[in-house]
């Protein structure tokens, strides 16, 4: 009530929301672990562990000629880290923290930047196992040649940014539908280790598979990323445009949706948690 308002430039302003977002991107990254490096080993526990399981499945199903010509241990790596860190975006932003938690009682929080923390977080830790992955591969078992890395690691951006608007669409209806909200982020998930086309590429599809999977963002991040990453490969039957587009759509349906939410938060929602 006697608080003193001070005026701020929409310079102060913006560097404001930067300081306070990078401290709730740390304070999230730290919250899965107290220690960051147990945190990031932990990532990359799961990364190798679910590589090596894709090598073994592939090998004894006797898949490995579906493959692209190159270096087979990296076709797999290109489909599982797009498919982490697209399912581990919706996951963080769809459970950031809502208008009723108890951060937003601190005056500088807000929603906006626990749902940009979020997605931050992930992307900082999923960026680094990459990084170490790639490196620990490249010293220590086979040298790997990108033919253009920079493309590849868009689209590797790409499928974090589409994973953040699918989590914007849902954070805004959960709310609303608590338990038809945790259902469906279940099932989309579960449908990416398939529908996202990690183990297999578009250009050996027909026609009638391909419609059952190019309605997902994901498919074309990791068909694209490949044709980027292996100058063997030309994807005919994805696009960069269309996940872009969706996001992008999907990013406005999901602000407009939590503002509504916002104006009408209830304590009530948080009671029971």
């Amino acid at each position: 009530m006697f608080e003193q308002r001070v005026q701020r430039s929409s310079f102060q302003s913006a560097f404001n929301l930067l300081e306070l977002s990078y401290h709730a991107t740390v304070r999230n990254i730290r919250k899965s672990h107290g220690n960051a490096i147990i945190g990031l080993l932990m990532s990359l526990v799961q990364t190798v562990i679910l590589v090596a399981v894709f090598y073994v499945m592939f090998s004894i199903l006797g898949l490995r000629g579906s493959a692209i010509r190159g270096d087979f241990l990296l076709y797999i790596m290109s489909g599982v880290f797009l498919f982490l860190t697209h399912n581990k975006a919706v996951s963080a932003v769809m459970g950031s923290e809502g208008p009723t938690s108890a951060m937003m009682l601190h005056a500088p929080m807000n929603t906006t930047i626990s749902i940009v923390s979020s997605a931050l977080a992930t992307l900082y830790i999923q960026t680094l196992a990459l990084i170490v992955v790639l490196f620990v591969y490249h010293v220590g078992f086979n040298r790997i040649e990108l033919f253009q890395p920079v493309p590849g690691f868009g689209m590797f951006l790409l499928a974090w940014f589409s994973g953040c608007a699918v989590g914007m669409v849902l954070l805004a209806l959960k709310p609303w539908f608590p338990a038809f909200v945790g259902v469906v982020m279940q099932i989309y998930t579960r449908a990416n280790m398939v529908a996202s086309g990690k183990m297999f590429v578009a250009n050996t599809l027909p026609g009638y598979m391909l419609a059952m999977f190019d309605w997902n963002p994901l498919f074309h991040c990791i068909d694209q990323a490949r044709g980027f990453i292996f100058i063997n490969y030309n994807p005919h039957y994805s696009s960069i445009s269309y996940p872009m587009i969706l996001s992008v759509t999907l990013i406005v349906i999901g602000l407009m949706g939590e503002f509504y939410t916002r104006k009408h938060a209830s304590a009530s929602w948080s009671a029971g948690k």
